[in-house]
């Protein structure tokens, strides 16, 4: 286990670490915490009553973060050539096709955070596999970035969409801004994710959905948030 900083000891001495908090206390604690020489992430980790081995209980999707994520996120698009403009227009960082996966396959060329791509592409894209899986950027249509639809897709991404889904310990982790966005945006953030967690729980869930909700700064300690009140916040 790595050793812990002087810094996030001391920020760990200043809160009862036990105890579950409201969203405006839990936030108030994370500002104060955030104690790195850079603008932190502040991330959502949620430990589901589900059981993630059955597929009928994987719980998988995307939000728009009202506010984003505070992070500029390059996309790649590949296409055929009569959508690269669009592409492009759409705010796309490169688009295009061949070129584009031979760079991937021949150069291991990853300079870029998401593809998006079409349904008729991802004949070229599958065999991209053994580069592109490993590092979580395979397209997918359940988040959204294999679709017929590349330049709402691509507005998407660029607006802040995030993925969550379970992994192999029934916990989503998520990014949801920066520190300094402030508590209120980030609020709304954090509502948006919890409200999309909430309403994706699998039919075949039973008992205790969220089982428990942490949030931390990137360097700083986690700061319990009450399952219940959390509960309170779901946007009907």
């Amino acid at each position: 286990m790595a050793k812990k900083g002087k810094k996030y000891i001391e920020s760990k001495k200043s809160f009862d670490t036990q105890k579950e908090y409201e969203l405006s206390e839990a936030l108030d604690i994370v500002e104060k915490t955030a104690k790195a020489n850079f603008d932190e992430t502040v991330e959502l980790h949620v430990r589901l009553g589900v059981d993630s081995r059955h597929a009928d209980q994987q719980v998988r999707g995307t939000v728009v973060l009202p506010h984003g994520t505070g992070r500029d996120v390059k996309v790649l698009a590949i296409v055929k050539d009569d959508k690269v403009e669009e592409a492009l227009s759409a705010g796309a960082d490169y688009a295009g096709s061949e070129e584009y996966t031979d760079k991937i396959q021949k150069e291991n060329w990853l300079d870029f955070d998401v593809i998006v791509t079409s349904p008729d592409m991802m004949g070229q894209v599958g065999r991209l596999g053994r580069v592109l899986g490993p590092q979580g950027l395979m397209p997918n249509p359940k988040s959204g970035t294999v679709t017929n639809d590349i330049a709402n897709a691509i507005k998407e991404v660029k607006a802040g969409k995030v993925e969550y889904r379970t992994d192999k310990n029934n916990l989503v982790h998520v990014p949801t801004g920066k520190v300094s966005f402030g508590k209120e945006k980030l609020s709304d953030n954090l509502k948006a994710l919890i409200t999309a967690i909430v309403k994706a729980k699998p039919a075949s869930a039973k008992g205790k959905y969220l089982k428990s909700i942490t949030i931390a700064s990137t360097m700083g300690p986690g700061v319990k948030l009450s399952p219940a009140r959390a509960m309170d916040l779901v946007e009907k």
